[in-house]
């Protein structure tokens, strides 16, 4: 199960996302900026938390940790670029998230056919 989120294994893209964020197997994380989310609607099923934030709402010890987020379920990450994002990951990884995937940027996702919500 999961075989996909190997870290030896190729990385997870942003089609692939697309069917296992619908499905709830996959916790999609946009790490853009909240003015750029509002300007520009972010990956249908995503929470939208910024980087700057991410390592206190991340963190199952800290007090503002988001209740959406699970150490063991898969999670990818995206941004505007990809750049943010592999920060995020590098992150998340650092916390002990188990599977974690950098699918790029927002347009990866529109590119790939993901719907958006505002």
């Amino acid at each position: 199960m999961f075989s996909i989120f190997r870290k030896s294994g190729p990385a997870l893209d942003a089609k692939a996302a697309i069917p296992l964020v619908a499905s709830g197997e996959l916790t999609l994380i946009d790490v853009r900026e909240t003015s750029e989310v509002k300007a520009s609607g972010k990956a249908a099923g995503a929470i939208a938390i910024p980087l700057g934030v991410l390592p206190l709402k991340a963190n199952p010890a800290s007090p503002d940790n988001d209740k959406r987020l699970s150490l063991d379920k898969p999670v990818a990450v995206y941004c505007l670029s990809g750049a943010r994002s592999a920060s995020a990951k590098r992150v998340l990884d650092g916390l002990g998230y188990k599977n974690v995937s950098n699918i790029g940027g927002f347009g990866n996702w529109q590119q790939a056919g993901g719907s958006i919500e505002h």
